[in-house]
């Protein structure tokens, strides 16, 4: 599975070089900070909601490949997507990089790439810090929010 691995190694690397939805949205209503003290990331994530359903997102930060490119590939495939759908997208997320279930890899798409990170257990946080971020902004927390 070489192939496949490096395959993965490009889509994120592409994903973190060129990111989708970098952008601070100023019809955004709802929006939350997220830091990874671990490893310095930071990001905002904006979301411009349409009563339960996520007509519009964005994000802008700094931080490693891993991160930047589960933002970039986060607000695609939430934009669209009702609260309860993103929570669910993120829950599959989450069992996958932490190495829970690879039951709904298929479910994921794209996301599948971050498949490998559960082998690198300090990652998790990389690739959960965007997504715990709009969590928050889904839910209206105005407190920063922290992997740690």
């Amino acid at each position: 599975m070489p192939e496949l691995r490096d395959l993965y190694q490009e889509v994120i690397l592409e994903h973190s070089k060129a990111p989708r939805n970098y952008k601070a949205l100023e019809s955004a209503n709802q929006k939350a900070e997220g830091y990874n003290p671990l490893c310095g990331d930071r990001f905002t994530v904006y979301l411009e909601m349409d009563g339960d359903k996520i007509r519009e997102i964005g994000f802008q930060g700094a931080g490693c490949a891993i991160s930047k490119a589960s933002a970039s590939m986060m607000t695609q495939s939430v934009k669209g997507k009702t609260k309860a759908e993103a929570e669910r997208i993120f829950e599959r997320f989450h069992k996958l990089v932490t190495g829970h279930s690879h039951e709904h890899e298929a479910e994921l798409g794209k996301l599948a790439v971050f498949s490998g990170v559960s082998e690198f257990p300090v990652r998790v946080k990389c690739a959960t810090l965007a997504w715990h971020t709009l969590e928050a902004a889904l839910e209206g927390k105005q407190e920063k929010v922290s992997t740690e």
